[in-house]
């Protein structure tokens, strides 16, 4: 039953009352306890105590105790996803299937819609995990790839959040420049976008909910408007000649690479959902917030990139100011109106940005035992003092760097999500009870981490001769196209049920 509220009004089902004793008091109980427990120094201490009353959030990577995982308002988590997904960054994905890879916009629109179905069900289901274990999604990670060896999945992942970072940075600094005609130049607009979402990102979890329950509105109202503007020349396609079986599977991996890797940060935004709430509704909200905007603005996207080709005005904007100047040609006969707007599409991204950074920030803490003890609003600061100069590097060869980058992230991304959900599905037999949250500190009473590590190595085995980039073609992809994505998804699943089974023969953990 379903109360007023939008909250689910029935009582805790059994499995939750038998997590009870499992997933109580495994972490502390209030923020200034939290940072206590990270033994910071005490001058660091009595700031962060202050800055906690404004409601900033302390608690970092240490998971959420039962009784704190009372938040009923469970459609602020797909507020976070539309938000996170309402801005340029889905439209320059879309970009690239058109207008790097040549494909016809109704080739790269199916594409973009079937990979979306697909792929959108893995973050979506990830997310689940936190408010039915209050575990941050690499926390969780923990229980397969064991204490030490999670470090390895972490600098993976924070490879790939920081690497979206850059290109929000990227696509919000060039688009400020472009609106201002040469007074403000891309790195002064990248550093106007990156402290911005730091302030987001620092504020923490409810901070976070907040702003993207809102920001996503002005965002949606700027892309329509841009559209409306410039759409007429949106039927000008480019013609092309009808792609090849191994360029559909290519870009297929594209679509893959940019969804699937939101798994690895998804139960970040749930962990303090209602524990007694319906799973399938936080599953339902995340896929319908990341679906319903990627995959109409990478479509978008598709038919900006076809039409650029022909189109002066637009190629000349793109050469100057990359995607940012294709949208402020598309505004120009708005007039000074358009320039508003255009400003509204540089900041449509901070939405993103602020959530990779409050991920990171999280990651972090993982990486290295004694960075527990450093709070998670610190390393806000030290991303963005990182990201900047990374970001005005980045500009420079934008293009190409987004299409390698996104190829790459789809196969480790790909093999994670295989390695944990069959961890969770096929070794603790989808429940959540089964994960002893209190030992999530605790080496010796985790997995070893060998089985997942080598699972997923050797399903790159396979799936290195079936890449195709720019510096490496494998010698299966010259046939069949870009298909190392499917591999290692199928290949890890299927390597980590022998190498698990080995693993708790040896260690029953």
């Amino acid at each position: 039953m379903i109360s007023e509220n939008g909250s689910d009004s029935r009582p805790p089902s059994r499995a939750v009352d038998k997590d009870e004793k499992t997933l109580r008091s495994p972490a502390v109980d209030s923020d200034v306890d939290v940072a206590e427990s990270q033994q910071v120094y005490k001058p660091v201490n009595k700031w962060l105590s202050k800055i906690s009353t404004f409601g900033v959030e302390l608690r970092g990577i240490t998971p959420v105790p039962l009784e704190e995982r009372a938040d009923k308002r469970l459609i602020n988590v797909f507020f976070v996803w539309f938000a996170m997904s309402t801005n340029l960054l889905p439209i320059i994905t879309g970009m690239v299937g058109t207008f790097s890879f040549g494909l016809g916009l109704r080739d790269c629109s199916l594409l973009i819609l079937f990979f979306g179905i697909l792929c959108t069900s893995f973050p979506a289901y990830f997310s689940t995990f936190g408010s039915r274990t209050g575990l941050r999604q690499m926390l969780h990670a923990r229980y397969t790839f064991g204490y030490y060896l999670i470090s390895i999945i972490v600098i993976l992942n924070l490879c790939t959040i920081s690497g979206f970072g850059i290109i929000d940075c990227v696509l919000g600094g060039s688009t400020l420049a472009a609106v201002s005609n040469g007074r403000i130049d891309s790195t002064a607009g990248i550093v106007i976008i990156a402290i911005i979402a730091m302030v987001v990102s620092f504020g923490g979890y409810q901070f976070l909910h907040q702003f993207e329950r809102y920001s996503w509105i002005l965002s949606l109202i700027a892309i329509i408007i841009t559209t409306g503007v410039g759409g007429k020349e949106l039927f000008n396609q480019a013609e092309v000649e009808p792609a090849s079986a191994a360029t559909i599977v290519s870009y297929g991996g594209v679509v893959a690479g940019f969804l699937i890797p939101w798994a690895a940060m998804a139960s970040d935004f749930s962990v303090y959902c209602d524990s007694s709430a319906s799973s399938f509704r936080i599953f339902a909200y995340t896929y319908a917030g990341l679906f319903f905007p990627t995959v109409p603005l990478m479509v978008l996207g598709a038919a900006i990139g076809g039409a650029t080709a022909a189109n002066d005005a637009w190629a000349q904007g793109y050469d100057e100011h990359i995607v940012g100047g294709v949208l402020q040609a598309m505004l120009t006969p708005a007039g000074g109106f358009g320039k508003f707007v255009a400003v509204l599409l540089s900041l449509s991204v901070v939405g993103n940005l602020a959530a990779a950074m409050y991920s990171i920030t999280l990651n972090f803490q993982l990486l290295l035992p004694f960075f527990l003890r450093v709070p998670r609003n610190v390393f806000a600061i030290v991303y963005t003092v990182v990201a900047i100069p990374v970001s005005i590097s980045a500009a420079r060869t934008f293009f190409d760097s987004l299409e390698n980058f996104i190829y790459l992230i789809a196969y480790w991304s790909a093999a994670f999500v295989a390695v944990v959900g069959t961890e969770h599905f096929v070794f603790r037999r989808a429940d959540c009870a089964a994960y002893d949250l209190g030992s999530w500190d605790q080496p010796s009473k985790l997995p070893t981490g060998v089985a997942a590590i080598l699972a997923m190595g050797l399903s790159f085995g396979l799936a290195v001769p079936c890449m195709s980039q720019v510096w490496y073609t494998g010698p299966i992809a010259e046939t069949t196209g870009d298909i190392g994505f499917e591999v290692a998804l199928v290949l890890a699943a299927i390597l980590y049920l022998p190498c698990r089974w080995i693993e708790l023969k040896i260690r029953p953990n």
